[in-house]
């Protein structure tokens, strides 16, 4: 009788032990999965160009929290710990980012104001403007002001002037990542947080996006006036990128102080061609590839509304002949915000005063 009651439960028992392993299973692989997706693009260079990277990005960041929270309650639970206090990693933070922005004395009236009434307005003590004019207007309403002597041209040698001012203001700082990008782009902070916070802390990251679809070419300048041919990956700056601090302490022997503007001469091109030579050629750390920064070297009208919130930079400027800027409508008429900035302003941040 008895075997006959086993008989009759077994089946519904392995059933049931069945399915916990399949759940257990499932829960392990989409961690472990989750894990990858932030392995192989600090590894490997490349992050999915999927713009759902972002939430997976989230997600794994979160599990990465919870585990060192969970840690340090386990410590906690040890015996003659109650009472101490256990340190763990907090989340990154805006204030944790230096943003610094690209800009010359004859944008300070037209490009710049637009920057600062939209994006500045909501990350102004993290945003240092470099630029090469003073102005006291800009200075008086607390904006972060950095004048430079660099030439006022678009030479590449006045770019990497800048840049390497970008880099020493950055390694002087406290702040834990280094964002550039030029005067014609919007900044998502949102989504430029939740970008940064997906890579493991302490790791050697340069993320942005290249304009070309191919490694750039470059002869390098050798002793005996003799030269190199080589080839790397760069983020372009009118798109922006971001450094982290560990990197960009690895890159001060290229770098610091007139050292960026001699690497730029060996291989004769601008800062962020650059950037990337030091970070691929002379570091041998590869580029992570981001769909989601954006110069107006690109059609933007490819981008969706839905898209826009979830992008990390936007920009606009010709293209072609045409105005190229993302295609939103309502709130401002193209003819009153070319730019569309501050219609994506007000989609993000609808509360602003001067929002409609």
């Amino acid at each position: 009788m008895q075997m006959r009651r086993l008989l009759r439960v077994l089946p519904g028992v392995i059933l049931t032990f069945s399915i916990i392993l399949f759940v257990d299973f499932h829960l392990r692989t989409r961690k472990l999965y989750q894990q990858n997706v932030i392995d192989d693009a600090w590894k490997q260079g490349a992050l999915s160009p999927d713009q759902r990277t972002s939430s997976i990005m989230n997600s794994t960041t979160g599990d990465l929290y919870k585990g060192e929270i969970q840690r340090g309650r386990d410590r906690l639970r040890g015996p003659g710990r109650r009472n101490r206090l256990v340190a763990t990693v907090s989340p990154l933070k805006l204030t944790d980012i230096f943003l610094a922005v690209k800009t010359t004395g004859r944008f300070h009236d037209t490009r710049l104001p637009l920057l600062l009434d939209t994006w500045i307005s909501r990350t102004k003590e993290q945003t240092f403007i470099f630029t090469d004019s003073e102005d006291e207007d800009i200075k008086s309403r607390g904006y972060n002001l950095i004048v430079t002597d660099c030439p006022s041209d678009h030479s590449h040698q006045a770019l990497s002037c800048k840049m390497a001012a970008e880099y020493d203001h950055f390694i002087a700082s406290d702040k834990l990542w280094l964002c550039h990008v030029d005067d014609d782009n919007y900044v998502n902070p949102g989504a430029l947080l939740s970008l940064l916070s997906a890579f493991p802390r302490d790791s050697d990251v340069y993320v942005g996006k290249p304009s070309l679809d191919h490694p750039i070419k470059a002869n390098e300048l050798l002793e005996g006036n003799k030269t190199k041919e080589v080839q790397f990956w760069f983020a372009t700056g009118g798109a922006g990128f971001c450094i982290s601090r560990r990197l960009a302490e690895k890159m001060t022997p290229w770098a610091s102080g007139p050292r960026f503007e001699q690497t730029s001469a060996l291989i004769r091109l601008p800062d962020d061609c650059t950037v990337g030579f030091i970070v691929e050629r002379r570091l041998g750390i590869s580029m992570v590839h981001s769909s989601m920064f954006h110069s107006h070297l690109e059609n933007l009208l490819l981008l969706s509304a839905r898209d826009i919130p979830l992008q990390v930079t936007l920009s606009y400027g010709l293209f072609e002949n045409k105005m190229n800027s993302v295609d939103l409508k309502g709130i401002f008429s193209k003819e009153h915000d070319p730019s569309r900035f501050k219609t994506i302003h007000c989609i993000l941040y609808p509360l602003t005063s001067w929002c409609p």
